[in-house]
C-alpha cells in the first residue's frame, strides 16, 4: 500500500520533493519505520524530516543564520589552483591575489576556505635537492634491492659521519612561557657566534649499536683516518655481530670513502660493499633517524663544554638499545617501496 502511495512522488527525485513526500505519507498515518522499508531516503534522513516538521509544522528548511558566503565554489576552486601553483604566498598575499579575481576576503576567510580543501599551513619538510642524476641513482638502487626483506637488510652495517655542535645550535626548541617570560633564562636557547664542533663516525646493524669514534679537534674525515677508522672500529664491530657471518657494509659517496685506496683495503679484507649508494639520499639510510634520536638525547643534557659533550655523546651511543635498533633496519623494505612509488622522489624518513 505504501509503495502504491510512494511511488508516483519520485518521479522527479529532488530534495525538495524527497521531504514533502516523506511527509506525505507520514501524516496519511505511516511511522517513520514504514516509510524507511520503501528506501527513499537514508534512515537518518527520514527521521531528521519527520522531526523538523512536527517541531515547526512545516517542510520548509530554516533559512542558515550568519553572514552570506563571500565566494562561490568556482572562486573557491580558483583559490586553491592558486595555492597549489605557488604553496609559499602568505594567507594575506593570497587574499591580495583573489581579490584581483573579484573576491574580498580576508586573510582569516583564506585560511578557512584552504581549510576546507584540507591545506593547512605548516613548516616546509628540509630535505636534499635532488638532480636528475639523483633521482636516477635512487631508482636504479631502490629497484635492485626491491626484493630484499627485512632479514636480508640485517645482515647491513649501515655508517656515517655528522657533527655535533654545542647549544644544539642547528636546532630549534618551543618552550612554554608567560607573558613577560620570552626572556627568562629558562626561556632562552643559547648561542654562540663560533660553537665548537664534534665529528663522530659511528655504525649500526639490526643487532645494535657498532663502535663510535671522535675525531681530534678541527680535523676533517680523508681517507687515511677514514682507513684508520675502518681497521679500528668497523672490523671489531663486524667480529663482534656477526663473527664468521657474512655481512655487508654500507657508506656513502663521500670522495674519502670512494678513495681508490679503501676500495682496495676493503676488498682485502673480504668486506662486501652495499651500492653504489645513491648521493643525497639520507632517507634511505636509516641511520640518520639514529643520527636525529641521538643528537635529541645529547642536547637534554645541555652540555657545556667540548669534553662533556664528548662524554654525553659515547654514553647515549651506547644506551640506545637493539630493539630501536632493529626497528629502524626493518624499516628498509618500506623505504625503498616508498622511493619506486614516488618515481625517486623524497620519502617520508
Amino acid at each position: 500500500m505504501l509503495e502504491i502511495i510512494v511511488l508516483p512522488l519520485l518521479t522527479m527525485v529532488t530534495c525538495k520533493e524527497t521531504r514533502a513526500a516523506i511527509i506525505a505519507v507520514h501524516k496519511n498515518g505511516f511511522t517513520g519505520k514504514d516509510i524507511v522499508a520503501t528506501k527513499i531516503a537514508p534512515k537518518s534522513t527520514i527521521y531528521r524530516f519527520i522531526k523538523n516538521f512536527k517541531e515547526r509544522g512545516s517542510i520548509l528548511v530554516k533559512k542558515a543564520s550568519g553572514h552570506p558566503r563571500k565566494s562561490s565554489k568556482h572562486q573557491d576552486h580558483l583559490l586553491k589552483r592558486i595555492q597549489l601553483r605557488d604553496r609559499s604566498p602568505t594567507s594575506g598575499e593570497l587574499a591580495q591575489e583573489w581579490q584581483q579575481a573579484g573576491v574580498s576576503a580576508s586573510a582569516r576567510t583564506v585560511r578557512r576556505r584552504l581549510l576546507e580543501d584540507g591545506l593547512v599551513s605548516r613548516r616546509a619538510a628540509k630535505k636534499p635537492l635532488l638532480s636528475k642524476k639523483n633521482i636516477r641513482d635512487r631508482l636504479i638502487f631502490c629497484r635492485k634491492n626491491s626484493e630484499w626483506t627485512a632479514e636480508d637488510w640485517g645482515k647491513v652495517i649501515f655508517s656515517d659521519e655528522a657533527p655535533f655542535r654545542l647549544f644544539g645550535a642547528s636546532e630549534k626548541r618551543v618552550v612554554r612561557r608567560r607573558k613577560g617570560e620570552r626572556y627568562h633564562q629558562s626561556c632562552v636557547m643559547p648561542t654562540v657566534k663560533h660553537p665548537d664542533t664534534i665529528h663522530v663516525w659511528r655504525c649500526f646493524s639490526s643487532k645494535g649499536v657498532g663502535s663510535l669514534t671522535i675525531l681530534p679537534k678541527n680535523t676533517a674525515m680523508n681517507k687515511e683516518w677514514y682507513q684508520n677508522t675502518l681497521q679500528q672500529q668497523l672490523l671489531p664491530t663486524i667480529q663482534q655481530q656477526f663473527g664468521e657471518e657474512q655481512c655487508i657494509f654500507q657508506h656513502d659517496g663521500a670522495l674519502c670513502h670512494k678513495a681508490k685506496v679503501i676500495t682496495k683495503w676493503l676488498g682485502d679484507q673480504n668486506v662486501e660493499i652495499l651500492g653504489p649508494w645513491p648521493g643525497n639520499s639520507p632517507d634511505l639510510n636509516p641511520i640518520e633517524n639514529l643520527w636525529s634520536i641521538l643528537k635529541r638525547r645529547v642536547d637534554k643534557q645541555k652540555p657545556t663544554n667540548s669534553d662533556k659533550l664528548q662524554e654525553v655523546i659515547m654514553k647515549e651511543w651506547v644506551s640506545i638499545s637493539q630493539d630501536l635498533a632493529q626497528k629502524l633496519i626493518e624499516s628498509m623494505p618500506s623505504r625503498i617501496a616508498e622511493v619506486l612509488k614516488k618515481k625517486g622522489q623524497h620519502c617520508k624518513y
